[in-house]
């Protein structure tokens, strides 16, 4: 036989034994792996030993058998000999860098999915698993490029130092972005699932994803702002976590009373206010002189105290306070803490509250202010008098 021939078939042989032994490579790490991972119970020989792992893994053993065995092909030149292994070292540094990809994305499966979403929410780790990916991939490019020019990687390694101005521009998001991520995470700023406002940005929502580059907010219409990270730390935004788990939002509305409507309790209603439960002691500590404002804001202070739905202090403040006069009126300020911290039920027991004071200030005499238009006016001039029957 002629030596090329030799060579050649000297080559198939040894593509051939790597063929088989992936083949043998991927059975035994899925099956005799998978039958020992679950004998050994849970903890982190689960998410070392994944099953993507393993079959990237196995897909290293037909480039490490080329390229242990590609010199003992009998009559091939050796400038081709060095070609093929270093081909087949390049594949095996790919392999195993898609090998240690598989393991990154494993690690953050299993954090988010340890002690249910709990995990996931307070300190997510996809941030350092995205970086993680991107410096193996960096490294992986510069050794395969490295081993296919037969070059060191210090050679490449020292070209790179001379574009690291080049590289700092290229990277700048990325940089800032991690340790912006970093920061965030450290100090406990921001996790899945969080309620924050960012003006700027145009988002007012919860947080559904935190990214290396970028962090996902659904808005309260549906759609999605996806905000570089690097500005949540450049930028202020408010985070309404601590009102969650605080167990109380706020209450902050005020009444514009009609300052015309304000003056003393009529003897009538005297009488009537004097008999309820929620007067009682209004009427026992007021001086003298009665006023409706007064009787009103005793009488909204008192039905607050007794309400379900309201904190009690001095666990959270509660008062009904006379603000300043304005030209519309004058402001009568409900200040409380809801126990409902839900939008739909915060704002049921808002509604409620509001809706009874205004409708129980014609009881004490007094009335909202509220302009009115040209347009009233017109209609109540222009409406016909009727006629006597």
């Amino acid at each position: 036989m002629q030596p090329w021939a030799k060579a050649s078939i000297g080559l198939a042989l040894v593509a051939l034994v790597a063929v088989v032994a992936g083949i043998v490579a991927r059975i035994v790490l899925l099956k005799v792996v998978r039958r020992g991972r679950e004998q050994w119970g849970s903890g982190w020989w689960h998410i070392a030993l994944h099953d993507t792992v393993l079959r990237r893994v196995a897909k290293v053993v037909p480039s490490i058998v080329m390229q242990q065995a590609v010199y003992g092909v009998p009559h091939l030149q050796a400038p081709l000999a060095n070609l093929l292994h270093n081909l087949a070292a390049a594949f095996t540094t790919y392999h195993l860098a898609r090998a240690v990809m598989a393991l990154l994305d494993a690690l953050n499966h299993a954090h988010d999915n340890y002690d249910g979403p709990r995990a996931s929410q307070t300190r997510t780790i996809k941030s350092y698993v995205q970086l993680g990916k991107l410096t193996v991939g960096i490294v992986a490019l510069l050794l395969i490029v490295a081993t296919v020019l037969d070059r060191s990687p210090l050679l490449l390694l020292s070209g790179l130092g001379a574009m690291s101005a080049v590289l700092m521009l290229v990277f700048k998001d990325t940089i800032l972005s991690f340790v912006a991520g970093v920061q965030l995470a450290s100090n406990d700023m921001l996790r899945v699932d969080d309620w924050i406002e960012m003006p700027s940005e145009n988002a007012d929502g919860a947080v559904i994803e935190i990214n290396l580059h970028t962090v996902k907010v659904q808005n309260w219409d549906k759609t999605v702002t996806s905000i570089p990270t690097w500005k949540l730390m450049s930028a202020s935004f408010k985070n309404w976590r601590s009102m969650f788990a605080g167990g109380g939002r706020r209450i902050m509305r005020a009444l514009p009373i009609d300052a015309a409507t304000v003056g003393p309790l009529t003897p009538a209603q005297h009488a009537h206010w004097a008999k309820s439960p929620l007067m009682e002691s209004f009427f026992q500590t007021a001086p003298p002189v009665y006023t409706n404002l007064a009787a009103f804001r005793a009488y909204a202070l008192a039905y607050l105290q007794a309400h379900p739905g309201i904190h009690q202090p001095p666990a959270m403040i509660l008062m009904v306070r006379v603000q300043e006069p304005t030209a519309f009126g004058i402001p009568l300020q409900v200040y409380a803490f809801t126990v409902a911290t839900a939008w739909v039920d915060y704002e049921a027991t808002q509604g409620e509250i509001i809706d009874h004071l205004i409708a129980m200030l014609p009881q004490f005499g007094l009335a909202l202010y509220q302009r009115s238009s040209d347009y009233s006016s017109r209609q109540k001039d222009a409406a016909p008098s009727l006629a006597p029957v």
